[in-house]
């Protein structure tokens, strides 16, 4: 090659290269990388997907459950602080933007205004349970239907005169005159301990406790620095005036803020640690290190162009595709060893007479790669259509780059160290070695049928055991017990939603044992079918309230008393009961301030009620309850494990495109050898898998895709040595040890599903290499 050659070809080489990392890097510092880079879960699930777990769970997201922050005080020897420093600290955060509730738990405002809210529509709310109640037990004491007015205003007066003969009555003796029938106070006594589930009674120690509701997502920058700055500001202005003041806090911002804060770190030392492996292996093959340094800019071009091409096509990329992006490292090297590392065919012969002779190879591994890449597009996961643009295009521009790039290159052949490998070996021992690694493999292929698939939504977490065992303390102290469960009942529309909760709380008595006790807002939320009872009763039995008046003077009460609850009584039955109903819910939820307020939900898209049940059922809710219990919430991982179903036909899909295009190229008899080489490892791989009872999952799959697709490379790449019968190129041992080098890498990940990724990858090319060199394909049919 003359100089001028080589600077022409330098300068548009470089010149070209340059131009479309600028480009590239240019467009992708304008972006926002926060809003286009997500460590939700959630983001890893359709947004189209319809079970209600998953629906519920979004729901969850973004609602005021995970905005919840739990922040507990205590004072400077370690005790609880006092009820005077959670009223100072709760005032002074409220007036953060970065919270839009902020409640001591000592303070009972809320409670007090819940109460004057179902006080001011207790006729609306609590008269159609009352009256649906008092029908039964008038069915149940078997009187005549027609006498049912008469008997329900004898029945109430009696029951109001009974109860003023207790002790308890002198906290609602003021709200006697305008509610005789007891509604408020029947409520009060049947949430009578119950409330404590939710907020605690006043104490030493939940005086001391704070609850608060971010502004934000937890799950955005927004929610998560701001807050806790805004914490630790209040806390240092409360600690002037109560010294000592220590302050800690718990919520879901905290583990996405760890989250985040460990997975950066793990991209970080995840990428560095894979090319400094790649690297390492590869300089130890190569006799001039200085000129092996030309293999960087490849890597680094095939990393840039898969960066710039997920964040055009998608708009919301989850960080497990970059974490897992980092294998590229070792494959995207492969094209460049194979172009690079491949000796002259003649002296001096030409850099593009080169790449025509080894274009077939190149382009039927690189494009057979991308084409089974390709189908992960029409997976359902968004997650594997990212991964697989991702991969697919940084493959393609690996291939780009080291074709382009290796023509700037003066003598574009990189001279190996001498390695001859399984070849240095007597035949009669490589004869040992296949057979006994054949014996091996068939004694693998039982393990198949013991192979055993769990989707655990928890291994996509990267595990904080000091923020779970900071949050376990909190949580403790806020009254969270292990017997308590919870339990959520949804539907589209509040009626549907309160019809389902009525199926619950018939299951409940029967399902749980004498110890069972729950709190929900079923007391105070009437069902549409007593509502509209209450309403034709109202309208059926217009002399209710005149029995009434008879039956309080038969008691010995003066009727003219109780003229605020006939006024009130008057005005409710003019009232349109239906708009009434969703009317008073809806203010009633408006006051429900604090952690009361996480007992409801009101859509969209699912409105749902909270009941908290200690020594809970240990059998599941009917389906016609609607209500699942938060433990149920890990059917999550069924929605995984029908999606891994997925991905394995999508990728049985893709491994027989590539198979296809290999038997394509090379026919039928020696594309099934080429073929069987990746196909064996990962049988064998698996096989073992089994065999160790080693649990799998959807990443497990993904990995064994992932090394068909890569060990073809070296199966293809050996078969053109052998037609040409010389030696397995090193450039594939070189290759293939730095994939399993950048997936060892992997293998060390903090995220279990990462690491299982790594595991079955590393094992699959380290075995099909060893297949390559004890089998070498010396016996392929047809010259190439």
């Amino acid at each position: 090659m003359t100089p001028s050659v080589l600077f022409r070809r330098r300068l548009l080489g470089w010149s070209l290269l340059a131009l479309l990392a600028a480009v590239g890097g240019f467009w992708l510092l304008r972006l926002d990388l926060s809003t286009h880079i997500s460590t939700d879960v959630l983001d890893l699930v359709p947004t189209g997907e319809g079970s209600p777990e998953l629906t519920l769970v979004r729901s969850l997201a973004s609602d005021a459950e995970s905005r919840t922050m739990l922040i507990a005080l205590d004072g400077s020897r370690g005790a609880p602080a006092t009820a005077e420093a959670a009223r100072l600290f709760a005032d002074t955060l409220r007036r953060d933007p970065s919270f839009d509730q902020v409640a001591a738990l000592g303070d009972t405002t809320g409670r007090d205004a819940l109460g004057q809210v179902l006080f001011a529509h207790r006729l609306t709310l609590l008269f159609p349970r009352w009256l649906a109640e008092r029908q039964r037990d008038h069915a149940a004491a078997g009187a005549p239907p027609e006498e049912f007015t008469s008997w329900l205003a004898t029945d109430a007066a009696r029951r109001l005169s009974t109860s003023l003969a207790t002790p308890e009555a002198l906290a609602f003796q003021d709200l006697v005159p305008s509610d005789p029938l007891l509604l408020l106070p029947g409520v009060v006594g049947r949430l009578a301990g119950g409330l404590a589930l939710v907020q605690p009674a006043g104490n030493a120690t939940t005086d001391s406790l704070v609850w608060a509701r971010l502004a934000a997502s937890p799950l955005s920058e927004a929610g998560q620095a701001p807050a806790f700055a805004a914490i630790e500001k209040a806390a240092a202005e409360v600690g002037k005036v109560h010294v000592g003041l220590t302050v800690r806090y718990t919520g879901v911002n905290r583990f996405a803020a760890s989250s985040r804060a460990l997975i950066e770190r793990e991209v970080a030392w995840l990428n560095t640690a894979s090319l400094i492996a790649v690297l390492l292996v590869a300089f130890s093959f190569i006799r001039s290190v200085h000129r092996g340094l030309h293999l960087v800019p490849v890597v680094l071009l095939s990393i840039l162009g898969a960066w710039v091409f997920v964040m055009l096509l998608c708009d919301r990329v989850h960080v497990l595709v970059f974490i897992i992006g980092s294998l590229l490292t070792g494959v995207a090297i492969d094209y460049g060893f194979y172009l690079y590392m491949q000796p002259p065919d003649t002296p001096g012969e030409d850099y593009w007479h080169k790449v025509r002779r080894l274009a077939k190879p190149l382009l039927a591994s690189c494009f057979t790669t991308v084409a089974g890449f390709a189908l992960l597009l029409f997976s359902e996961l968004p997650f594997i259509r990212q991964l697989g643009v991702f991969v697919g295009s940084g493959l393609l521009c690996a291939l780009v780059a080291a074709v382009i790039y290796f023509s700037t290159v003066r003598d574009a052949f990189l001279e190996s160290r001498s390695f001859r490998g399984a070849q240095a070996l007597p035949e009669g021992v490589r004869r040992g070695l296949r057979r006994g690694l054949a014996v091996l493999g068939l004694a693998a292929l039982p393990g198949l049928a013991w192979l055993e698939w769990r989707d655990d939504i928890r291994d996509l977490e990267i595990p904080s055991p000091g923020v779970k065992q900071n949050d376990a303390e909190i949580r403790a102290r806020f009254g969270d017990e292990s017997s308590r469960t919870v339990y959520l009942t949804t539907g589209p529309t509040l009626a549907a939603a309160r019809t389902a909760l009525a199926e619950f709380e018939a299951w409940l008595p029967r399902a749980g044992t004498p110890a069972t006790q729950s709190v929900g807002l079923g007391v105070v939320v009437p069902t549409p079918a007593e509502v509209a009872r209450a309403r034709s009763f109202v309208r059926e039995h217009p002399g209710f309230p005149d029995a009434l008046r008879t039956a309080l003077a038969a008691e010995g009460f003066e009727s003219d008393a109780f003229a605020p609850f006939f006024a009130a009584y008057q005005a409710h039955q003019r009232e349109d009961n239906d708009r009434a109903w969703e009317s008073a819910v809806g203010e009633l939820h408006a006051k429900m301030t604090g952690p009361i307020g996480l007992l409801f939900h009101a859509g969209p898209p699912l409105t749902w009620f909270v009941t908290l049940v200690s020594h809970a059922p240990t059998t599941a809710p009917p389906e016609t309850a609607a209500t699942i219990s938060t433990g149920q919430l890990q059917t999550l991982n069924r929605v995984f494990a029908r999606y891994r179903e997925s991905a394995l036909w999508l990728s049985l899909a893709g491994l027989a495109v590539v198979g296809l295009g290999v038997f394509l190229t090379y026919g039928l008899a020696d594309g099934v050898r080429i073929f069987a080489i990746p196909g064996g490892a990962c049988l064998g791989v698996f096989g073992v898998y089994g065999w160790s009872g080693h649990p799998l999952n959807l990443f497990h799959l993904l990995g064994a895709f992932l090394g068909v697709c890569l060990t073809h490379n070296y199966s293809i790449f050996s078969a053109t040595s052998a037609y040409r019968h010389e030696p397995t190129p090193v450039s594939v041992r070189i290759s293939a040890l730095t994939t399993a080098a950048s997936f060892g890498v992997l293998a060390l990940s903090g995220i279990p599903v990462v690491r299982a990724l790594g595991q079955t990858v590393a094992a699959m090319v380290a075995l099909a290499l060893l297949m390559i060199e004890l089998e070498h394909l010396g016996g392929l049919r047809r010259s190439r």
